[in-house]
């Protein structure tokens, strides 16, 4: 339902009460022998996946750790990292999402602001670390299949302390409780594959799919995806355990490489790709992505940051029986927002995030001064994204200043600039962080890059303000070329690109960089790369030589 630009979603369905433990529990029982993770030549099945979490949560216990405690969870992706993630969870405790590339000493003030008690980590320096081998951890465990008997209110116990990118500030503490993360899983799973939640007859949570084929032709239990997102980010996070509901078996890889994630999707006939948009850009331009067999690709999936229209055509074009999907989400908000809707039938357009996901809705409001209560923008213009849902966090982890700011009458204010069109679909056009100010006028960052992105002599592109006492913000790019291309062209991308835009929009310098700044999980760490070139001693490969 859309009235102006605030839009409710077209799905309602009915969200169980019940711990994150319980859609695991339902998975193992439906699906049993199935191939739950898949790493090197080694698998896990769901039903072991079950035993194992089960027995960690026991030797957790048995090592002090008591419901409401946190622990951190800092690993690469690995078979022990699900194991060790539902034990914790099993046990009553919180997880502490921690990337393993954080520098020691942002580790150690993460581990502190979250308060853990103990961190599963290959670091054993760490304060109260459990150790592992990537397979199994350093406690002593029994085989059990059933979990400890830990009471928690799912509406108020934590799931997960979840830190945020920190792309354009310093990171913050997310409080997510069981009720989010089931919320968002079940959520994202009923836009995703055509399916509703049910109870199993010992109390977990499964799904079935009330999609005929015709819409969604890889049913339950039968998809297959390759699993390189990090683990430790909501889009990784939540993503496998939306597999695990479904019964996708997920194919683990150490790193992301190019050659080796090609070659696992032909191999294992993966029906699902799932990433960043940095990570297409990386599998566009290697060779391989034209010479393996991508015939069993169904669906290409995209988040963490907004695809540029160009790259969805070149998937599209390399794999025509796949849909693509772009989604809209953010920790905040568990994961998921907004996806493209999934059918086959549906009215899709690339280069737009879809609609809200079962029982979301968002609201744009006027940037910066809105207010909920306040009139939505009308449809075609641009607005902050305000979303309401029951993924939406419960706060800001001991920053209530933050929070209050964040939260507004029940309402998540996302820091996003949308547009919604006369379908009702959305569009992220940019984070209210990244607009720039030239001589007093907004300037998007979000079109210049599409602009970019779509010539073919431009691989990647992103754009940012550099201080200028003259105009304020001077709006500049950083391009990755094409392989083959010749940085002269620069010039010519330019007169281009300014050439299709208002005069206070032009591009007034262009680097040719080698690679992006990105995070962990792909997104373009825009406060990193404004330093990079102010700190360049080459020059820009292209300046308008004025203001």
């Amino acid at each position: 339902m859309t009235t102006g630009s605030t839009l409710r979603s077209p799905i309602s369905i009915d969200l169980p009460v019940v711990p994150v433990g319980a859609l695991l529990d339902g998975a193992a029982r439906r699906f049993g022998d199935r191939a739950a993770l898949v790493h090197h030549d080694e698998s896990l099945s769901f039903r072991e996946l079950w035993s194992e979490a089960c027995a960690v949560a026991h030797a957790l216990i048995g090592r002090g750790i008591r419901p409401g405690d946190v622990v951190g969870l800092h690993l690469p992706n690995c078979l022990v990292w699900p194991v060790a993630y539902h034990g914790i969870l099993l046990a009553g405790a919180t997880v502490a999402l921690a990337s393993p590339a954080l520098p020691p000493e942002l580790l150690r003030a993460q581990l502190e602001d979250a308060g853990a008690t103990a961190v599963i980590s290959r670091d054993t320096t760490l304060p109260g670390v459990i150790g592992t081998d990537g397979r199994r951890l350093d406690l002593p465990t029994s085989p059990t299949d059933a979990p400890p008997d830990v009471e928690l209110d799912p509406t108020v116990a934590l799931a997960h302390l979840a830190y945020t990118g920190g792309t354009t500030g310093r990171s913050k503490g997310v409080e997510l409780t069981h009720a989010n993360v089931v919320a968002n899983v079940l959520q994202y799973t009923a836009s995703g594959s055509g399916s509703v939640p049910v109870p199993d007859v010992r109390g977990g949570i499964t799904v079935e799919q009330t999609s005929p084929p015709e819409e969604h032709p890889v049913r339950l239990g039968e998809g297959v995806s390759i699993a390189v997102a990090p683990w430790f980010h909501a889009m990784g996070c939540n993503g496998l355990t939306i597999g695990f509901v479904a019964g996708a078996t997920a194919v683990v890889q150490d790193r992301f490489d190019p050659a080796a994630y090609l070659a696992d999707v032909e191999r294992h006939r993966a029906t699902t790709l799932s990433g960043a948009p940095a990570m297409y850009h990386a599998l566009l331009a290697h060779p391989d992505a034209r010479s393996r067999d991508l015939s069993s690709v169904r669906s290409v999936t995209s988040g963490a940051s907004p695809m540029a229209v160009a790259q969805a055509e070149r998937i599209a074009a390399l794999m025509p029986d796949a849909i693509v999907l772009e989604g809209y989400g953010l920790t905040e908000a568990t994961m998921a927002l907004c996806t493209s809707p999934s059918a086959r039938s549906a009215h899709r357009r690339i280069g737009t995030v879809g609609v809200p996901i079962a029982d979301t809705e968002l609201t744009l409001l006027e940037v910066g001064s809105g207010r909920p209560g306040d009139e939505p923008v009308a449809v075609g213009e641009r607005g902050e994204i305000w979303a309401r849902g029951p993924q939406v966090m419960r706060c800001y982890h001991e920053r209530p200043d933050e929070t209050a700011d964040a939260l507004v009458d029940g309402w998540l204010r996302t820091g996003d600039i949308g547009i919604v069109d006369d379908h009702g679909l959305v569009s992220v056009v940019d984070r209210v962080k990244d607009m720039l100010l030239f001589k007093g006028y907004n300037v998007y960052p979000r079109e210049l890059e599409e602009l970019l992105v779509a010539r073919p002599e431009v691989l990647t592109a992103a754009v940012v303000g550099l201080p200028d006492e003259a105009v304020g913000e001077s709006p500049t790019a950083a391009v990755v070329l094409s392989p083959g291309s010749d940085p002269a062209v620069v010039a010519e991308v330019a007169t281009a690109i300014n050439g299709a835009v208002r005069p206070y929009e032009r591009l007034r310098r262009i680097f040719v960089v080698d690679a992006l700044p990105t995070s962990a999980a792909g997104k373009v760490l825009k406060r990193d790369l404004r330093d990079a070139l102010l700190g360049a001693t080459d020059g820009p490969a292209w300046s308008d030589g004025g203001s």
